[in-house]
């Protein structure tokens, strides 16, 4: 038995060829992006497949498609145990699937049509690989997935067209100088489809909210024992040989084994007590990458408690446990009543190098998404885990983030509950009148005409804060390494030796110094600890996070609102990182960012006073559109008006730019082949287009039956002059061939 007529096999080796190793690196790109190692049996067991199929093509092969069959409902079967029995990410599991279908049907291919199935699974495959993605090793991939499908798509249309049924003699081929593949064309579209797609991924608006709502984590973690949550699991912390559960019986000693030194790949911030006359620095190391709809700092914990020379969680007993259903990971979480706006923000966060058990998260989580069945919430609004984060985890988190409204937060009351009092306005009796006198001092001296050419004065909490952690940034000095300052005596306090006998300390000391500060006067603050948003990379969309980016801030409560950072930290912005109303092209904004890193300074300020006017001006033509849907029905007529208006004149825009090019491309040929394909466009305009298909010959004569006789005749002419000439190299009579053409159209212009 073989294929009927309809089912015409597909005889092309090359295409055969391509389609394989499209799908080939649709398998790679998934291996490489997810960790999985399927391209092991999948490629050679594909190759297999390609083989055997051609040489049966021409076979019904009634047999094989019995077995392929019941390989696919085996598959099929697996796979829903694989989606029933785990209920993290499901991407994998379809990648899987996608693999062992194509594998089977690899081994009956023997249709043009059976091959446009294998190219789209490919191109499935490729597009799960770059949703797992997280580094720039998916790239090459998607290099060559693009450079094999631009000639597999050729060859697959001329295979729908039939050119190969036409046998066009090669010695026909050779002196046009032709190929089956032009080259030339391919490196062209090449570079044009990568370029085009930069700047459509550059320019294309992020939505302010995911689609679905099934979102990425690991695989589940069991946990033995009972979770309290009421320890820090630090690599980083070691106590006579072991790590560390934080409960502060380790106040100096490190994972390094010296007195007074941390280790130099942990942050030493993330525990339940810390130790700010610690000296050293830590070595970079890349230790997560997260995926967020908005920017922000990654939050990891928060201190009530000040020490003198360090910082502590007072109430580090009272840890409240959650637990998820078990068909679920959705974990929901206690959520303050904030009266202020607030903006849902998902994150994505991958674990690429061990961390604490302590869970980084924009502020006010109000979802997580965790492997664990259990979570522990602290007093200060910080997540852990029962175990550590280990690499390759991942997890997500849905955070409910308050608008920074400073004129609402200006005029916020100072009337604080008793429980804010308690923990947040405490500060050691030796120093809290020295340090409240300076302070004191400090705002006396508000000079308005230093603020921004402001009359303002500071009346409001946060209007001192903000003050404060300026002055901070300017009269302070940061030393030059981490050795410079002597370290300070048992009894010496850490703010008192800033203020006073230092001028200045490190980084994490500025935040400390600003936070005691506003408790001096009677303002509500606490230290915060956690990671900046760390370096975006505008190709996979993702902000890679180091251990370097750790560093602590102050936060100050506002009643109603919350709380709120400030950033007093030289060479750090005065307000941290934060949402903002509109992140729709943030994308664009951090691609320009990470483009005008590589430029000079005169360069960049340019560029960057250019793109504001012209933003700003689109920012107003868009502002402007859409206030006008909000006016009435004469708002909603003027609008689709303005849209109307704007569709006809980019129609005609484009009219005249298509005939501009085709004028520019006509002017560059040689003048009988420029006037053979102005005959064509014009032919093809009344309604006689020639198929690829057809020899000019052949559409001369079919002339005959769509023009007039006088008409055909001049195509003849110009077609059979044009064959002469392109193949037989003899030269036309271009005066009077032109002639009759200027008649022609002449003669059919009022027609």
């Amino acid at each position: 038995m073989y294929l009927s007529p309809k089912m015409k096999a597909e005889d092309s080796i090359t295409l055969r060829v391509l389609v394989l190793a499209l799908v080939i690196v649709g398998i790679v790109a998934t291996d490489i992006a997810a960790g999985t190692k399927f391209s092991l049996w999948a490629a050679p067991m594909s190759v297999l497949g390609t083989v055997w199929s051609y040489s049966h093509r021409q076979e019904a092969n009634i047999s094989a498609k019995f077995c392929i069959s019941i390989g696919m409902l085996a598959a099929l079967g697996a796979f829903f145990g694989h989606l029933f029995g785990e209920l993290n990410d499901t991407r994998l599991a379809l990648a899987e699937l996608l693999i062992q279908l194509q594998v089977l049907h690899s081994f009956d291919v023997p249709r043009r049509k059976d091959l446009g199935h294998s190219i789209v699974i490919g191109l499935i495959l490729l597009g799960i690989a770059a949703t797992l993605s997280q580094t720039l090793e998916f790239a090459p991939m998607l290099l060559v997935f693009l450079a094999i499908a631009l000639p597999t798509l050729v060859l697959d249309y001329r295979s729908r067209l039939g050119l190969e049924e036409l046998k066009i003699k090669n010695e026909k081929l050779k002196k046009r100088g032709d190929s089956i593949l032009n080259f030339k064309f391919l490196i062209f579209n090449f570079f044009l489809i990568v370029g085009l797609g930069l700047a459509i991924f550059a320019v294309l608006p992020r939505v302010p909210g995911y689609q679905l709502r099934t979102f990425p984590v690991s695989s589940p973690i069991e946990v033995k024992g009972g979770f309290t949550g009421r320890s820090v699991l630090n690599p980083g912390y070691v106590h006579q040989g072991s790590s560390s559960k934080g409960d502060g019986s380790s106040k100096e000693s490190t994972r390094t084994g010296k007195e007074g030194q941390p280790d130099n790949s942990f942050y030493y911030g993330f525990n339940n007590q810390i130790n700010q006359n610690l000296r050293g620095e830590m070595k970079p190391k890349v230790v997560m990458r997260v995926r967020s709809q908005g920017l922000g700092f990654w939050r990891v914990l928060a201190f009530d408690r000040y020490t003198g020379q360090g910082w502590e969680i007072s109430r580090s007993s009272q840890i409240q446990t959650i637990k998820r259903e078990p068909w679920s990971y959705q974990i929901f979480l206690p959520q303050p009543a904030i009266a202020t706006r607030t903006k849902e923000v998902v994150q994505t966060y991958t674990v690429v190098s061990e961390l604490p058990n302590l869970i980084p998260t924009l502020a006010y989580p109000k979802e997580i998404y965790f492997p664990t069945p259990v979570v522990a919430v602290d007093t200060e609004g910080g997540l852990r885990s029962p175990v550590e984060l280990s690499e390759g985890l991942t997890y997500t988190v849905i955070s409910e983030v308050p608008t920074r409204d400073q004129t609402l937060l200006g005029q916020a009351e100072t009337k604080y509950s008793q429980n804010i009092k308690n923990y947040y306005l405490q500060i050691k009796s030796e120093i809290a009148e020295k340090v409240r006198q300076r302070t004191e001092e400090i705002l006396t001296n508000y000079n308005p005409d230093r603020v921004g050419k402001s009359n303002k004065t500071l009346d409001s909490p946060y209007e001192k804060a903000l003050y404060l952690a300026q002055y901070l940034k300017q009269h302070y000095n940061v030393p030059d390494n981490s050795f410079s300052l002597p370290d300070l005596g048992e009894k010496e306090d850490l703010v008192e030796a800033f203020l006073f006998k230092n001028q200045g300390g490190y980084p994490d000391h500025f935040s400390t110094v600003l936070t005691v500060m506003l408790r001096s006067i009677g303002i509500p603050a606490r230290l915060v600890a956690g990671f900046s948003p760390g370096e975006f990379n505008p190709f996979t969309g993702m902000y890679v996070v180091r251990n370097t980016d750790a560093y602590a801030m102050t936060e100050v409560y506002f009643p109603n609102y919350g709380w709120f950072t400030f950033d007093p930290i030289p060479n750090h912005p005065l307000i941290p990182p934060s949402i903002e109303d509109s992140q729709t092209f943030s994308v664009l904004h951090s691609f320009w960012n990470w483009i005008a890193g590589w430029l000079p300074s005169p360069v960049t300020g340019l560029l960057n006073h250019l793109f504001e006017s012209v933003f700003s001006w689109i920012a107003r033509v868009f502002s402007w559109f859409f206030s006008l849907f909000s006016q009435g029905i004469s708002g909603i007529l003027t609008g689709f008006l303005f849209l109307t208006a704007l569709a006809f004149l980019s129609w005609l825009g484009w009219r005249q730019w298509r005939e501009w090019r085709y004028h520019r491309v006509i002017s560059k040929l040689p003048a009988m082949e420029s006037l053979y394909q102005q005959m064509l466009r014009w032919s093809a305009r009344k309604g006689l287009s020639k198929h690829p298909a057809q020899t000019p010959l052949d559409y001369a004569r079919v002339s005959y039956q769509h023009h007039s006789t006088a008409t055909a005749q001049i195509v003849n002419e110009i077609s059979k002059a044009y064959v002469s000439w392109r193949y037989g190299g003899v030269a036309p009579n271009l005066h009077q061939l032109r002639q009759k053409w200027q008649e022609l159209q002449n003669s059919n212009k009022y027609s």
